[in-house]
């Protein structure tokens, strides 16, 4: 991870505990400020405000909700996930991160106004009529945070204490020393994005490698945690099936499968304004050279024949260990689902459905939930 060396303070941030505690853990100063614009300046005029913004950190409150609707397509298959909206961008540098084009430009913020969310997850839990997946992977890297905040082991303890919503905490770090210790209930899934040791290597900079992230999840096993697993994204290149598959054999060697909640699959997507980015941070990387498509979310997506081709293929590999396991496309359609999978989601009451029912199968979730 890109270690932070600046730190800015919304002025309305300083009357809020978590802006010391932060202030404090980086050993940083910090610079009040009465716009946040002052920041976006500060990274426009950078030579690469995206590698700049993961040095400068911003603490800043959250005007908008907390919890939000996962914003998928209505072209594609969505799993109804909830977003738990802590703050946006990432200390690592991966190049296909669609961040660098969502921001502008990506600024590195933690929203510190958390007594706001807590309310938010009390009336969400309150309100539940069916279990609640949320997770806060979304706009940042959920464990990211552990090297300056408490704020996951506070959402472990405040998930622990209910039984109808499950954590989701999705990460490509191993920073989960300070998660052994809690008692979570099995309410809090850690998950971890996994990729061939060739793309880490190309492409996802400051991260862990696989093996210290199967060791982490394996960890978090031996303490009773869930697990899961995400393919995304899955990239097609010379040799890439031999090498997603043996990634799918040390994933099963390195955790038992009836701890593993769900495994995503998600083949290379991108925004076309996304591509320039890339070759210009990313000289070496191939990856936006495949065989690409328009797809119907206007995102350019590899032709369908070749990501049927290799999700197919791990998806056979997957049920080889694991016949029952919970896989799921992020983002495919029926047609896909089909000639990968044997079923379309509503064969089985719809792929929310499906990962409910997992997760209550899982996390100790309240059974009614599912009607």
């Amino acid at each position: 991870m890109t270690p932070i060396s600046t730190l800015y303070i919304d002025r309305r941030a300083l009357r809020y505990p978590e802006t010391e505690k932060v202030r404090a853990a980086l050993s940083l100063p910090g610079t009040v400020i009465d716009d946040p614009a002052v920041v976006y300046q500060v990274l426009a005029d950078a030579e690469d405000s995206v590698a700049r913004g993961k040095q400068v950190l911003l603490l800043t409150l959250n005007r908008g909700p907390f919890l939000r609707r996962c914003p998928g397509t209505r072209y594609y298959r969505c799993c109804g996930y909830r977003i738990l909206h802590i703050g946006t961008f990432c200390t690592m540098d991966c190049s296909y991160c669609i961040l660098q084009a969502y921001f502008h430009p990506p600024v590195l913020q933690y929203y510190v106004n958390q007594d706001k969310m807590e309310r938010e997850l009390d009336r969400a839990f309150a309100g539940a009529r069916r279990p609640l997946r949320i997770g806060t992977g979304e706009f940042t890297d959920s464990l990211i945070w552990n090297t300056c905040t408490d704020l996951n082991m506070r959402l472990v303890n405040i998930f622990a204490g209910q039984r109808k919503a499950v954590l989701e905490l999705k990460t490509k770090t191993v920073n989960v020393t300070d998660l052994k210790p809690l008692a979570h209930n099995r309410k809090t899934i850690v998950a971890w994005s996994l990729n061939t040791e060739r793309i880490m290597a190309s492409d996802e900079r400051e991260t862990t490698t696989l093996s210290q992230r199967l060791a982490a999840a394996k960890a978090c096993q031996e303490l009773g945690y869930p697990v899961a697993f995400h393919f995304d994204p899955i990239v097609l290149y010379e040799g890439c099936e031999e090498e997603y598959l043996k990634v799918v054999d040390r994933m099963f060697e390195a955790v038992a499968p009836e701890h593993i909640v769900w495994i995503s699959l998600g083949t290379f997507r991108f925004m076309p304004q996304l591509k320039p980015v890339i070759q210009d941070r990313f000289p070496d990387s191939r990856i936006v050279y495949g065989e690409f498509v328009t797809g119907m979310d206007r995102k350019m997506r590899y032709f369908k024949p070749l990501r049927i081709g290799l999700c197919r293929k791990m998806v056979e590999r997957i049920r080889q260990w694991s016949p029952g396991v919970t896989v799921y496309f992020c983002m495919e359609d029926d047609e896909v689902w089909q000639r990968c999978m044997g079923f379309v989601p509503k064969q089985k009451g719809g792929l929310a459905r499906m990962l409910d029912e997992s997760a209550v199968a899982h996390c100790d979730l309240d059974k009614k939930l599912l009607g």
